[in-house]
């Protein structure tokens, strides 16, 4: 294997449920949301074992409906206002810190991918200081509740000099998985976020239960 730049693993990180721990915001906002159509609030179990892309689909498994397009507008507003007031309590994974500024000082690189809206994901990120840690932050254009694979298409495109076969997402996602297959990209699914590890473990790609043992992994996964 090769040390120049080329062969090193690259790692293209999700944030919400991954690097940045904010179930407890999410199920919260969740919650407000589903009160909009009169829906009975949620324990962060259930959310974990209904979740999945796209959101009007989840809500459709809650609803047993399709959201109609009003109160999907609705429910998405009211989401990401509420969101928006609880993400402030929210800190990072426990060791993600560290965990970006060892990877970086290995002389690897990393990028940061989220569905979170580009305008408000990049001051986020540089708020919790981990900015300069990443080659590339790229956040969500266009509107939400989609998939991710469109959007990393974009971003590995955007990318200098690293070649797919070399990168792993890190995510919390079944859409994780998806969007990293959807490039030729591999993927490491970590159970701290808004997945179970029974759903997460449909997606056919190795289940972690710790950030650390995510990138370990991704190393021998390129290797």
């Amino acid at each position: 294997m090769g040390t120049h730049g080329k062969h090193r693993t690259h790692l293209v990180w999700d944030w919400n449920g991954t690097l940045l721990d904010d179930n407890v915001a999410v199920v919260g906002a969740t919650n407000a949301a589903f009160g909009e159509i009169g829906l009975e609030p949620i324990t962060l179990e259930q959310y974990r074992e209904m979740y999945c892309v796209p959101i009007p689909r989840f809500y459709e498994r809650l609803l047993g409906r399709l959201p109609t397009e009003a109160e999907w507008e609705r429910m998405d507003g009211v989401f990401h206002r509420h969101y928006t007031e609880q993400r402030a309590a929210c800190g990072l994974t426990e060791g993600a810190e560290e965990l970006l500024a060892q990877w970086r000082l290995a002389g690897r690189s990393q990028s940061l991918l989220s569905m979170y809206g580009h305008d408000e994901l990049v001051p986020v990120v540089r708020g919790y200081g981990i900015e300069p840690h990443f080659v590339r932050v790229d956040g969500r254009t266009g509107p939400s509740g989609g998939s991710k694979a469109r959007h990393m298409e974009r971003h590995l495109a955007a990318l200098e000099g690293i070649s797919p076969q070399h990168t792993v997402v890190i995510g919390d996602a079944v859409d994780d998985a998806v969007a990293a297959a959807h490039v030729g990209a591999k993927a490491v699914l970590y159970t701290g976020g808004s997945h179970s590890r029974a759903s997460l473990e449909a997606a056919g790609v190795p289940v972690v239960d710790s950030l650390a043992e995510a990138a370990h992994l991704a190393e021998r996964l390129t290797g």
